[in-house]
This record gives C-alpha cells, structure tokens and sequence, in this order.
C-alpha cells in the first residue's frame, strides 16, 4: 500500500476546536462528547449494550467493528435520528443533551435517489440548502455551490451532472461538500470510501484529515479501513458483540488473533 501522511495546516495557524480553543493531541483533547451507559435495542435485539466511550474534541475519531456490531447505530444516535438508554453528552461550554442541527454534518452510508424523480447535483444542493422550488432563483447560488466543490477537489462540471450517473467517489465528494456548509462542529462520517476506487479512497482521506486539521472540526467516521484508520485517525473505538472491545489510539489496537475476532481478519 502506499504510504499515507496525515496532512497538517500549512498556513501557519493552529487549528481552532469547536469553541474556539486550540485543538490538541487526542490523548490530551477534552471529550467534545461523552457516552454514558448508552444501550438500545431494535426488533427485539440488543445492538447497544451500554457503550462508555469519549469522542475527543477536534481529532478523528473512527468506530471500528464488524457488520452489525452498531457502528451506524451510534453514529444515529449522534444525529438524534434515534433515542436510546443512558446519556449522550455534548460539551461546548456546558452540556447538551443534543447539538443544533446546523452543527452537525453527516454523511450517510448511501444516498438513495428515486428513479422517478431525477436531480441534478445543482438540484440537489438547492434542496438540501432549502431553496424551493428549485427553479427559482437557483442560479443566484452558483458561487456558493462551487465554492461547496472546490472545497472537496470536486470540479466544477459536476453541478449539472445528474445524481444517479455519478461515480461512487464522486457522489462522496458531493455528499461531503453538502455535509460541510456551513462549516459544522461535529462530521459524522459512514463508510466513505466504501465503493470507491483505491486512489479516490486515498485521496478522500487525506482531505478528511486536511479539513480536521484545518478547522479543528471533532470527525467520527465509520470504517473498515485499518491501515487507513491507523494512519489518520487520532482515537478508535471498536465494537463488539453492541460494547466497547478497545478504545484508544490507533498504535494500541491489538493484533494477529484478538484483531481477527474483532474485525473477521
């Protein structure tokens, strides 16, 4: 595999966290969110089983584990897509029981477009930014809708490409540019490179890294990706059987047996 280098802020400034303090390294970085006895059960099954975990204030954060093992279930529990047991803490200054939408970006697993009802990514954008309808006014949004690209190494002929001919790397960007603006606190991530080319999954990281180090945004993203995880992420949980199997810095994750039961290697 290609060597991979986690990309710094070039301009001389230090990164900036959520409340405007400086982002430090993840074994000293105070939680930005704190997970407390946090269960839930779906269909009669357990897929929770009272999570204890912290999630450090301006670090990547990758949540590991096999299918199944509650990854995206967390990661909707952060959304507030669905409640669970226990406490889910959101630290800014005092506590939150829940972020305000406008600073949280999420980036879904798989976006599902109708085939019925086409889109344009410039159609997508005015809808997922709250224009309707959408032929109205549309145009007036160009330079904010490049400038959405741009910030992702998107070009700029994706806006009038429609939704369901794009490349899966290329629907990730758009996704990601979406999930950027205006510029969030928290980036939940679900498997972003998954279905995407080698070079576009390397690439896709390096920014995932770039737009953390530059901003100081908290990221949590779900991953299958280990050497991709150790090399970028600055916090892993790992879930097992719904409860923490090891949370801590990449370099401690386990090896050979205990790392194949943990993630079928």
């Amino acid at each position: 595999m290609a060597r991979l280098r986690l990309v710094r802020a070039n301009d001389g400034r230090q990164p900036q966290g959520p409340c405007g303090q400086p982002a430090v390294s993840a074994a000293t970085a105070p939680p930005f969110i704190n997970l407390k006895g946090v269960g839930i059960t779906l269909g009669g099954n357990p897929v929770l089983r009272g999570i204890n975990a912290s999630i450090p204030r301006s670090r990547i954060t990758a949540l590991l584990g096999l299918n199944g093992a509650g990854k995206s279930t967390l990661l909707k529990i952060l959304i507030g897509e669905i409640s669970c047991r226990g406490k889910v803490i959101f630290r800014c200054g005092h506590d939150h029981t829940r972020p305000a939408p406008k600073h949280v970006g999420y980036v879904p697993q798989r976006l599902r477009v109708e085939a019925n009802l086409p889109l344009t990514v410039r159609d997508l954008f005015g809808l997922a930014l709250g224009r309707r309808p959408l032929f109205f006014g549309a145009r007036r949004d160009e330079a904010r809708h490049l400038r959405m690209l741009a910030e992702v190494r998107a070009p700029a002929n994706l806006l009038d490409r429609w939704v369901e001919t794009l490349s899966g790397g290329e629907l990730q960007r758009v996704m990601l540019a979406l999930a950027l603006d205006p510029h969030p606190e928290l980036l939940l991530l679900d498997e972003p490179a998954s279905g995407i080319d080698f070079l576009d999954k390397l690439r896709y990281y390096d920014d995932i890294a770039a737009i953390n180090a530059r901003d100081g945004t908290t990221v949590v993203l779900v991953s299958h990706e280990l050497e991709l995880v150790r090399r970028h992420a600055h916090h892993v949980i790992a879930l097992s059987g719904g409860t923490v199997a090891f949370e801590g810095p990449p370099s401690g994750l386990p090896e050979s047996a205990e790392l194949g039961r943990l993630f079928g290697r």
